[in-house]
């Protein structure tokens, strides 16, 4: 077993990998960013060096530096997590050319899967089942729109290289097609350094199943049952669960068989994830390999009772494996939910901002927590934005479904937007609970998924007209003629705060009279009574419900939890035009913080309705900011390389 290892990324994979070093006696070594300094796996780790500034192409993807600070500090090994340089071949030689031993297969077997094109040409050998599309070398754009035509439509483009949902684009039409291939190639490009990508019709109804498989130097290699991965949005997984719902022994056995046979072909060794498409009929076709740890790996370690990152050092120190495949079981069934910091009322938009609040549910029990995070951490523009990973255990689906939903209620986070009442109604919806889904589901329940109630918003507006209130504010004046609870002799007096939230302002009417507080919103009155818990929790009685909820507050703003969702208000003062100072059609503002990286339009353009006007780049993804209406282009305000803040107008536009 190794005595050092640099563990070469950041986050809860970062975390995750020292927490094994450490309970295994070895020394692990962090790396961190400029904005990382302070970040939680530095802190996890027995020793850290900086590597360079935020941008990950100068820092977590500069495998040079990485490699001069290996050399320096020791470190016999080391393990990049997931993302960043764990599919990089020639970081992977670059390791063993420096005589560091690199926690992951070889370089030629990343080489061979790294490329979607040659992986799929490999697969066709072996035999293997593909996705009818197109796989080839030539890139140049008229080979690939004549493929486009012939594969089909609906398409979907991918990037050959890296995962994760980037570089992948939805082809409904003909005339989308040269559109969605230079965004796909621009972010493509942008995340792995590589352009080229592939073509492949789009199953409408497919499940995704992954099959975990692992092998050594001895020859040796087997599976670790499969993952059902279809919840996703983006093209990203949302919920992962093992084992898959539905499928039998005998589709088990057929896909783990594959699955080995894809691993042999290559001479695979460690840890990596055989990707497939199963369609209504049971059939199976190879998607890609992805020659790594999984994010959501955690799910196969609570049905095997296994620690795979254990696993891959025991490997990469030559061991063989620690089981063979009859000595694998599996044992009831888990779930994993990725919290991120997004907005999944606005196309899952990513979030940036600082934590102010956080709580995450107890562990042990059958519930894990994987997060790379603290209370105060800032959730910037640079990487990933997931919060945490939120995993169950039980005996049975049923079971491992109530654990997470009760996990769920009990996470709060406040700062930036987070998914998680969106991840509570997905638990809900029958069609989940049933396991009768596909990787469409969260567009064919939108309704159910992104529908706010209208009391669950109006008693929002009163827990937070609450927090407001002078009289319930703990920490105010003392003094009986200072006090302000709005006394007044022979009269009942009232207050208006005016709150603004998804675009719409509300009025929230707050009196007090013979002892109580009432307040009104939309013509429904609360009858209210609480105080302050501390700083932070304010506990409330409305009617016979006792609710206790966390707060922040700010001069401009109010963030509050309650029934497992954040809600977040702009304060408007008392005179004030809900309309004023808002932006319309004609003055676009950046939905979150990131990069300019591509102006379709220039000043004199006439534009219609859903054009693209700038695209911005956050988070590792690519979001474009389109068109409301037919207007005429006047003046751009950022260029390609800019960077922008969430609200920072855009473009100004004539309205026509």
């Amino acid at each position: 077993m190794f005595g050092k290892i640099l563990i070469a990324n950041r986050g809860e994979i970062a975390v995750r990998v020292a927490a094994t070093a450490r309970r295994l006696g070895v020394a692990s070594v962090a790396v961190y960013s400029s904005v990382d300094r302070n970040a939680l796996h530095v802190a996890a780790c027995d020793e850290a060096y900086y590597i360079g500034p935020a941008a990950a192409s100068d820092s977590y993807l500069n495998g040079a530096r990485i490699l001069e600070v290996a050399a320096a500090c020791g470190a016999e090994a080391i393990h990049p997590g997931y993302g960043f340089l764990s599919e990089n071949a020639a970081f992977a030689g670059a390791c063993a050319d420096a005589g560091i031993v690199f926690i992951g297969p070889p370089a030629s077997a990343i080489d061979s899967m790294g490329s979607k094109i040659r992986a799929k040409a490999l697969m066709a050998e072996a035999g293997v089942a593909l996705v009818p599309g197109y796989h080839g070398d030539e890139q140049d754009d008229a080979r690939l729109a004549r493929e486009s035509k012939r594969v089909g439509y609906p398409q979907l483009i991918k990037a050959s290289a890296g995962g994760g949902g980037k570089g992948m684009r939805l082809v409904n039409k003909p005339g989308e097609f040269k559109d969605a291939l230079a965004a796909a190639r621009r972010e493509a490009s942008a995340a792995f350094g590589d352009e080229r990508v592939l073509i492949e019709r789009y199953l409408t109804a497919p499940r995704h199943i992954e099959m975990q498989v692992f092998a050594d130097s001895q020859g040796n290699c087997v599976h670790l049952f499969e993952r059902d991965c279809s919840i996703q949005r983006r093209h990203q997984k949302v919920l992962e669960e093992a084992p898959a719902p539905g499928l039998g022994d005998a589709l088990r056995a057929q896909m783990g068989a594959a699955a080995i046979d894809c691993a042999r072909a290559i001479g695979y060794v460690g840890a990596g994830t055989v990707e497939f498409l199963l369609d209504e009929d049971g059939g199976f076709y190879f998607m890609e390999m992805n020659t790594r740890l999984q994010v959501e790996h955690p799910v196969t370690e609570m049905i095997t009772g296994l620690d795979l990152v254990e696993w891959q050092l025991r490997v990469a120190a030559g061991e063989p494996l620690p089981c063979a495949q009859n000595d694998i079981g599996k044992s009831g069934h888990a779930i994993e939910a990725r919290i991120y910091a997004e907005n999944p009322e606005n196309d899952f938009m990513p979030a940036a901002g600082q934590i102010g609040y956080l709580s995450l549910p107890q562990t042990g029990n059958g519930v894990r927590v994987d997060s790379g995070v603290r209370c105060g951490d800032q959730i910037g523009i640079h990487y990933d934005p997931m919060i945490a990973k939120l995993i169950v255990h039980a005996g049975d689906r049923e079971l491992a479904l109530s654990k997470l939903a009760r996990a769920l209620g009990r996470c709060q986070i406040l700062g930036p937007n987070t998914n998680l009442r969106f991840l509570a109604r997905l638990t809900t919806v029958p069609e989940y609970r049933a396991a009768s889904f596909d990787t469409g589901f969260i567009g064919k329940h939108h309704e159910q998924l992104f529908r706010v109630q209208d009391r669950e918003r109006r008693l929002a507006l009163v827990l937070a007209a609450a927090a407001l209130l002078p009289a319930l504010d703990a920490h105010g004046d003392s003094l009986p003629w200072e006090a302000r609870d709005h006394w007044r002799m022979n009269l009942a007096a009232s207050q208006k705060f005016t709150l603004r939230d998804a675009g719409a302002s509300h009025e929230v009417v707050v009196s007090r009279a013979y002892g109580q507080w009432n307040f009104s919103v939309d013509d429904e009155s609360f009858l209210l009574s609480g105080a302050w818990m501390d700083r932070q929790h304010l506990r409330v009685e409305i009617g016979n419900r006792r609710i206790e909820y966390p707060v922040l507050r700010n001069s401009a703003s109010i963030s509050l939890f309650f029934d497992g969702q954040a809600f977040r208000f702009s304060l408007l003062a008392p005179n004030h035009d809900a309309e004023a100072g808002l932006a319309d059609a004609s003055h676009p503002q950046a939905p979150m913080s990131g990069a300019v990286v591509a102006l379709p339009v220039a000043v004199g353009d006439t534009v219609e309705p859903g054009d693209t006007l700038m695209v911005i780049e956050a988070m590792k993804m690519e979001h474009a900011i389109p068109a409301r209406v037919r207007a005429s282009v006047s003046e751009i305000l950022f260029a390609v390389g800019d960077q922008v803040d969430e609200g920072d107008t855009l473009v100004l536009l004539e309205v026509e």
